[in-house]
């Protein structure tokens, strides 16, 4: 009888496992299948705002609210970036158009704002706020067009001989203001672009939604013409006259909106190109234009300095007047002598040095993980998620080797174990304790709590 050695019994039990292997997506990278009316769910994320640079929540304004707000579960990063995911009550089918439809309440009983909810809109306005949302995990975008090369002529004929420059924002504007007047768009016209998946023959197709755009519009309520099926209809001119909002009352508006479908060539692989080619126009250029002068002035202040300070000690280096001052070493060359001299405070600049250790590390690990596609867009937070867990654990994979003797891999093995453990059993004990303190602290006060 043959006896195995024990390299052999290892790759024979990796072998006796390869059935059991399967494949999977990375989580937030698998595609998502529609077919034919099937529902596209559009959800709200936050406002935020260029100038104030403070995010909000969607239901922070007056907005039409579902009965049941289903907020997303959001990981670490998206908590950190402000995105506060949730459901709305736009209807929107895969490959079905609707020219307008009212988004909520009936159409001869519009939403009524208060004065503190108006006051609020016109200053989210004011501050330039954008609302984002998401359609398949694609955030919206508004398309900008740009004719750079305009000359004489009517509008029509400098569209007609012109090349236009597309370009693309995040979000749409909340508003816009007009002679210190505050305009709403509540009018959205959605724009969504999907890719048919091919398919065998008597097979219903596959749609993949590809691009999400926006034009949103500020549509007057008189001039919102509805029925009681919610079905409206606009005025068919280019520049119809504006909600306007007025801070010091009460305001009345309609929302409405539209969607759109067209069918594009750009794979579900490449749907993300455009988002990652866009160009921000909310940067503010002037601010780092002016930072990056103010560096190079400084740079050059303190290079003149220096430059000064070494020309008239070398000047002095080579005079062969005196030759006994010039075998005294003095000025920039007695810095030799201060490399070995134990600095001032050693713990701070051991923390500064580990801390920085620990952002180049992580800083390299999170560009490698981007080069293997673990780290896509469409994966919200997942970005700032994994740079923060390894900020963390490069800090105690530095202390383990410097503060303990454990070098093998059994006892370290062991530690990391114990340690994994008692720290999951002191979150449940916590946890548990809290949650049944919490628990009769309110039955008691509330069972005293008489009400007439």
């Amino acid at each position: 009888m043959r006896v195995f050695t024990l390299s052999e019994m290892w790759a024979l039990l990796l072998v006796s496992t390869l059935p059991l292997v399967t494949p999977f997506y990375v989580p937030g990278v698998a595609p998502m299948n529609f077919h034919q009316n099937s529902p596209v769910e559009i959800k709200a994320v936050k406002l935020t705002s260029s100038r104030t640079q403070l995010p909000y929540e969607y239901y922070s304004l007056p907005f039409c609210k579902p009965d049941n707000i289903v907020y997303k579960a959001e990981n670490l990063g998206e908590v950190l970036r402000g995105d506060r995911i949730v459901s709305t009550l736009y209807n929107v089918l895969m490959n079905l158009d609707k020219k307008c439809e009212v988004l909520c309440k009936k159409p001869d009983d519009p939403i009524k704002l208060s004065v503190d909810e108006s006051k609020l809109l016109a200053e989210r306005i004011q501050e330039e706020y954008y609302v984002h949302l998401i359609a398949d995990n694609l955030p919206v975008a508004t398309r900008l067009e740009f004719y750079p090369n305009k000359e004489e002529g009517t509008e029509e004929e400098q569209r007609k001989d012109t090349l236009k420059d597309i370009q693309f924002e995040h979000g749409y504007r909340l508003g816009f203001t007009e002679n210190n007047k505050f305009y709403l768009h509540n009018h959205l016209s959605f724009i969504l672009y999907y890719h048919k998946e091919k398919v065998e023959e008597d097979v219903e197709h596959n749609y993949r939604v590809v691009r999400f755009e926006v034009m949103p519009k500020s549509v007057k309520l008189e001039d919102i013409k509805a029925d009681e099926r919610k079905t409206c209809t606009l005025p068919e001119t280019v520049a119809p006259v504006p909600q306007e909002i007025d801070p010091t009352k009460e305001n009345r508006i309609l929302f409405t909106y539209s969607v759109h479908w067209e069918e594009s060539e750009v794979k579900w692989a490449s749907r993300w190109d455009t988002y990652l080619t866009m160009s921000d126009v909310q940067i503010h250029w002037f601010s780092i234009v002016n930072s990056v002068v103010v560096v190079f002035f400084l740079s050059g202040i303190l290079s003149m300095i220096i430059i000064r300070t070494l020309r008239k000690d070398i000047a002095n280096y080579n005079r062969e007047d005196d030759i006994e001052d010039t075998m005294e070493e003095s000025g920039w060359k007695n810095v030799h002598g201060d490399v070995f001299r134990p600095p001032q405070y050693p713990m701070i600049l051991s923390s500064l040095l580990g801390s920085g250790i620990q952002l180049f590390c992580m800083i390299l690990i999170v560009i490698f993980v981007a080069m293997l596609g673990m780290l896509s867009p469409s994966s919200r937070g997942a970005l700032m998620t994994t740079a923060c867990f390894l900020f963390m654990f490069m800090g105690s994979f530095f202390l383990f080797p410097s503060q303990l003797d454990i070098v093998e891999f059994i006892p370290s093995l062991l530690y990391f174990g114990y340690t994994t453990l008692m720290v999951l059993s002191f979150w449940l004990l916590s946890g548990t304790i809290g949650f049944y303190a919490a628990y009769v602290f309110i039955r008691k006060i509330y069972a005293a709590v008489k009400i007439d």
